[in-house]
């Protein structure tokens, strides 16, 4: 597995409550962009419209030696269960909760793969206490 790219703003933003691996739909041209390391995932989120999971706000810029270019924001199709879609819809129903990208990878077989997380948005005191948290902490490995 060969990651190409993660949100490392999720994790501070966010508690991460439960993880899920999505294929996506993309074109030619956009699968040799991600293999050059040209996605970010930053401000990107998934919906759930019509039973169906989309990725929002996922730039993928274009790939240069291609004679034509696809949108770089494009609504993007995610590839999950309809039992997985069910839970996730139920879930992100309850107040606070939502779908975000973690990160972008290549799996063994060549095929990318997304990892999605339902996570719950954090308030500002409690980020404060997690940093906090982690300066106490590398206090103590420090002595």
């Amino acid at each position: 597995m060969r990651t190409i790219t993660t949100n490392r703003k999720a994790f501070r933003e966010y508690n991460i409550l439960q993880k899920f691996e999505a294929g996506i739909v993309l074109k030619g041209n956009e699968v040799k962009s991600i293999r050059a390391g040209r996605v970010s995932l930053q401000d990107a989120y998934a919906t759930i419209e019509n039973g169906e999971i989309f990725i929002l706000n996922m730039h993928i810029s274009p790939y240069e030696k291609e004679s034509y270019h696809t949108e770089t924001k494009r609504k993007r199709k995610l590839l999950l269960k309809k039992k997985e879609i069910k839970r996730l819809y139920g879930k992100i129903t309850e107040r606070g909760l939502t779908i975000i990208p973690l990160k972008i990878y290549i799996n063994e077989r060549g095929i990318v793969k997304i990892e999605i997380a339902l996570a719950k948005g954090r308030k500002i005191y409690e980020k404060r206490e997690i940093i906090k948290e982690k300066e106490m902490k590398r206090e103590l490995r420090g002595n």
